[in-house]
């Protein structure tokens, strides 16, 4: 690296702390004249870092916040708690922002020096998450090498358990990266098969990048969220629910976990109208059981009689919890 760049970092690093910094003080923390500190600055400023220059006997320089986000120069342990922290959101489902930590976490892991990846590595494997509700954990570092390869447009092996428990290696090109509720999803085109699929990330295991890349395929859907709802839609619809629940449509959506569980409809302000096709009444009794909602079910009938006989064990359970008591 040239003397020039590494001063230019340094005094990005220096920067990126949040104070003003009169130029005299950056000059002699980095040795060099004020004349040079300012032709840094510009030099930064051609990069799209937004250095702010304050006039005065207090001003100085500051880094401030700009129009797009520039690079972050980030230290050891900066890095170490920005990586645990998305993988803990990549591994345990956060509404609306889980593709973009799995996106961070595939760039910050890609620069991280070999130390730092053993440090997060050993952090997650000593760490155990409380787990915040039914449904499946995914390894945040599966999902990171997935990412990578879509990101590379870069054939894919991994083995795979489909649900009836048979297990296969499979050859892929991957796509995209669904999350549905708590459970991820895995759009690829299978080179085996000659067709597209979908792979539930939590059954996937041993991914590895092939390092051949290929030219990006035209998926047969609008969009890869589109793809799973149908392809879901069309698999194992043992069940048709709907059922009024009496709450608000956009807070019954979010604790859905979103429009793959199912269409809410408002009815009005305070209920709406949800229809869902699973392939379980264990299932719909849950989800309908953690919405902390009244509700009503209209179908099927099948679920009504298992709510029946849940609310019974529940009884039970709790009349003899009191006559212990």
């Amino acid at each position: 690296m040239s003397e020039t760049s590494a001063r230019l970092l340094n005094l990005l690093s220096l920067l990126q702390t949040p104070r003003e910094w009169p130029g005299s003080e950056l000059a002699g923390r980095l040795g060099v004249t004020t004349r040079t500190i300012r032709r840094d600055v510009g030099r930064l400023r051609e990069l799209g870092y937004p250095v702010h220059a304050m006039m005065g006997a207090e001003g100085g320089y500051r880094l401030a916040a700009g129009t797009a986000m520039p690079p972050l120069l980030l230290d050891d342990e900066e890095a170490v708690a920005i990586a645990v922290g998305l993988r803990s959101t990549a591994g345990h489902t956060v509404t609306g922002i889980e593709e973009a930590s799995v996106r961070a976490l595939a760039k910050l892991e890609q620069v991280l020096p070999a130390r730092l990846r053993r440090r997060v590595s050993t952090l997650g494997t000593a760490t155990v998450p409380l787990p915040t509700g039914a449904g499946p954990t995914v390894d945040p570092e599966h999902l990171t090498v997935l990412a990578a390869a879509i990101a590379n447009h870069e054939r894919l092996r991994f083995a795979y358990r489909a649900g009836a428990g048979a297990r296969s290696k499979r050859l892929v090109e991957p796509h995209r990266l669904v999350a549905a509720g708590r459970r991820w999803y895995l759009v690829a085109y299978d080179n085996d098969r000659e067709d597209w699929r979908i792979f539930r990330v939590d059954r996937l295991s041993e991914p590895f990048p092939t390092g051949v890349r290929t030219p990006p395929r035209e998926l047969p859907a609008t969009d890869a969220g589109a793809y799973v709802r149908d392809r879901m839609q069309g698999l194992a619809q043992t069940h048709r629910a709907v059922v009024t629940v009496h709450a608000p449509a956009a807070e019954v959506t979010a604790r859905l976990g979103g429009p793959a569980a199912g269409a809410v409809e408002p009815l009005d302000e305070g209920s709406c109208r949800w229809r869902s096709t699973p392939d379980s009444l264990e299932w719909l009794a849950m989800r309908l059981a953690v919405l902390g909602r009244e509700f009503t079910v209209h179908e099927p009938a099948e679920l009504v009689a298992y709510l029946r006989e849940m609310a019974g064990r529940v009884g039970r359970a709790a009349g003899g919890a009191d006559h212990e008591a």
